[in-house]
């Protein structure tokens, strides 16, 4: 059997780190099994739902390193959840129910005001066909629920019904069935909630594991229980811990919170982001991961831990800035030309700044000093702006090499007696305007002797 897996957004606002996150367990997981990846867009809210967000999630995927082997829609598959319906009707597990929001938020109250558990009483289930037909007349519409196996004999009568399952992330997991309400899988107006469509679609499509965050383990039970209504057999489930924010907050596709989008505009590298979202809140280290396939070696999805992770931008920062550390010329040649760095200089500029950026387009800005020099012309004691001119008088002729700022300065420390930052400090405020930065035995050679003396004070 192939390993299949999906990943099932809502397409109703732009995914954030933390849905990147369930993308890429599900993504990994597939890659270390030789699996499939199935992109599913749970997308049965049309109000709500937008082919735009849709079509960004798709664009973020890809950002990010993941392909799918197949996209579904499942506002596109409603005659499937309407055969699923029909078989549970047909099986006396889904059944109608005709209490108004209001009704049912009062019966809530008055099971709690007696120590009960605020669960739906099945109350539908008793109802004559001449009640039925009085709400019809009055005009209500039914919703449907499903009937959960909680009980022997009498629906009326729950008993203690447990649904145990090996979850690969977590091990042994239960959810009691007795504990919870029917759920609604069918709508007044005869749209379907989530769970219906999902479990119809886990079944055609062949999803042999699924993989999500642990805010679903509830609905796992249930979902286990409708599975087994539909004759098929459960998939392996696998729930991770959620991402928060480094205050402690939930993270929101509607909120923008650290979208895909708005972090990738900031300049943030996919890997950085991905290495991230994969290891922050598991027993491996947090560092720059440089490819997916190296991040797939590292990947372990049981060693995830069971409480919520707090995701930090700060951290993603620091991985970026380790990325690109340690990335190519040949790696950033293409995206280094669209801000303008090219020719024969590009390759050791690049090599000389990878070092002192945080992100890539910043390297523009180094580009622009070396050759336009100091945004704004520095400003020197009188004699540190003496001390500039007296060394750049001793510039030493062409060619330069990596070798002449230590020429250099080795003959501008004799005649002027200066050393250490009285020295350089001053040296590097001249060449670039800023006083911390690349190596300038680095950066002197792409200066070449008439742009360092056109920055003389």
């Amino acid at each position: 059997m192939t390993v299949t897996v999906r990943f099932a957004p809502s397409p109703t606002g732009h995914i954030h780190i933390g849905n990147a996150r369930t993308a890429l367990f599900n993504w990994l997981f597939a890659m270390q099994n030789g699996g499939r990846f199935i992109q599913r867009f749970d997308d049965t809210d049309l109000e709500r739902s937008k082919q735009e967000y849709a079509d960004a999630i798709l664009y973020d995927l890809h950002w990010l390193g993941i392909f799918q082997d197949g996209t579904e829609y499942q506002s596109r598959r409603i005659d499937a959840y309407e055969v699923a319906a029909d078989r549970l009707r047909d099986a006396g597990v889904l059944y109608a129910c005709y209490e108004t929001p209001e009704e049912l938020d009062l019966r809530r109250k008055v099971r709690r005001s007696r120590g009960l558990p605020p669960v739906y009483g099945r109350e539908a289930l008793s109802l004559s066909l001449e009640q039925i037909a009085e709400h019809e007349a009055d005009g209500r519409k039914p919703h449907w629920r499903f009937l959960l196996p909680n009980f022997a004999d009498n629906p009326f009568e729950t008993q203690r019904t447990e649904v145990t399952w090996t979850d690969i992330v977590r091990g042994e997991e239960t959810v009691d069935l007795a504990s919870l309400s029917d759920p609604v899988l069918v709508r007044e107006d005869g749209s379907f909630l989530y769970t219906l469509p999902s479990v119809a679609d886990d079944i055609e499509m062949g999803i042999t594991h699924v993989i999500r965050g642990d805010d679903h383990i509830t609905n796992t039970g249930v979902q286990i229980a409708l599975f087994k209504a539909l004759g098929a057999e459960p998939p392996m489930f696998g729930h991770h811990n959620l991402l928060t924010t480094a205050s402690g907050e939930g993270l929101s596709k509607r909120s923008g919170a650290l979208s895909i989008a708005g972090l990738r505009e900031s300049g943030i590298e996919p890997m950085a982001l991905a290495s991230l979202a994969v290891l922050v809140g598991t027993s491996d280290n947090v560092e720059a991961v440089a490819s997916m396939a190296e991040l797939a070696k590292r990947f372990d999805i049981t060693s995830t831990s069971k409480s919520a992770s707090k995701f930090d931008p700060d951290d993603l920062i620091a991985l970026n800035r380790s990325l690109l550390l340690h990335m190519s010329f040949e790696t950033a040649r293409d995206r280094l030309v669209a801000f303008g760095i090219t020719g024969d200089r590009a390759e050791p500029f690049w090599n000389a700044v990878r070092g002192n950026i945080e992100k890539l387009s910043d390297a523009a800005n180094w580009w622009r000093i070396v050759h336009q020099g100091p945004a704004n012309p520095p400003e020197f004691s009188d004699k540190d702006a003496e001390f500039v001119r007296t060394a750049l008088d001793l510039l030493p002729p062409e060619p330069w090499d990596a070798g002449t700022w230590k020429l250099w300065t080795s003959e501008v420390k004799e005649k002027t007696g200066r050393r250490g930052g009285m020295l350089f400090k001053p040296l590097r405020l001249a060449l670039t305007g800023l006083e911390s930065g690349p190596e300038l035995a680095d950066l002197l050679p792409l200066l070449d002797r008439e742009g360092t003396m056109a920055r003389r004070p």
